[in-house]
């Protein structure tokens, strides 16, 4: 039953009706009331140098902690992000990854390009943008064109038509082989993709084997470390792989594997 209800709630909110804020909204309406009335109460005797304005109800914030320091993202964005500023290089490239997150990250300490099938209207410093489809034929241009490479959480959208993109069965093969090419021989790659038994979840992402990925990057790359999330959301850094993590994903459903790789 516990299930049934979840996956309704979950449906619900594939259409933006989120039922699990609104029930924390509605727990916070009372708190609301009484501190909006404590704080005019108040006012009658510091003044009015703060005048009332409209109402602007922020009713879950009361129940929730100062942070989530943990989940795919959190976890990913902050260790790659460290490696770079560790391994200093002499142009990094991201393909695809969280403009306000990762690329931000490293935007605060050293110049990234950015190549994104979707646009970028803002111009920021430190980060360099190029609208580029990594599922098409590239320029050759592009051939050997940096010594540091990153993607995470990006290639398991590749085809899927969620960004705007042309569906491809095969799209996050072609992103890679784009990315191996633009990447020089012996140069960095850092890498990240859900990993958990082996699905697609249209037209969200698709969730990669471990097995799947060590054929893929076997005869291309050298694997330097391998870290992943776990499905509660925590960082395990720097793993070995056995055998048997190839066949049960280190126990995951949907975890994130995070790959730093050299290129053959």
């Amino acid at each position: 039953m516990y299930w049934r209800i979840k996956r309704i709630l979950d449906f619900l909110g594939f259409f933006g009706i989120d039922l699990y804020k609104m029930g924390s909204a509605f727990s916070g309406l009372i708190p609301f009331l009484r501190d909006y009335r404590e704080l005019r109460k108040q006012r009658k005797f510091f003044g009015s140098q703060f005048p009332f304005a409209r109402i602007y109800p922020c009713l879950d914030d009361k129940f929730a902690k100062s942070g989530i320091a943990r989940g795919h993202y959190f976890h990913q964005d902050l260790l790659v992000a460290k490696k770079i500023f560790a391994n200093k290089p002499e142009l990094h490239v991201d393909i695809g990854s969280r403009i306000d997150g990762f690329v931000a990250h490293v935007a605060s300490f050293r110049e990234i390009e950015v190549f994104d099938i979707r646009d970028l209207d803002s111009q920021v410093s430190n980060i360099k943008f190029t609208c580029l489809d990594l599922m098409g034929q590239i320029n050759p241009s592009f051939f050997e064109y940096c010594d540091s490479l990153s993607s995470l959480h990006a290639i398991e959208h590749f085809g899927l038509g969620r960004y705007g993109d042309p569906i491809k069965y095969d799209g996050y093969m072609l992103g890679l082989n784009n990315i191996y090419n633009i990447l020089k021989k012996n140069g960095t790659f850092y890498f990240s993709v859900p990993i958990g038994p082996q699905r697609t979840e249209f037209n969200a992402h698709r969730v990669f084997s471990l097995e799947y990925l060590m054929a893929i990057f076997s005869e291309k790359y050298l694997i330097k470390s391998f870290s992943y999330v776990d499905d509660n959301g925590n960082l395990n850094e720097n793993v070995a792989i056995a055998h048997e993590n190839l066949t049960n994903n280190f126990g995951c459903q949907y975890g994130c594997g995070i790959f730093e790789m050299t290129k053959l």
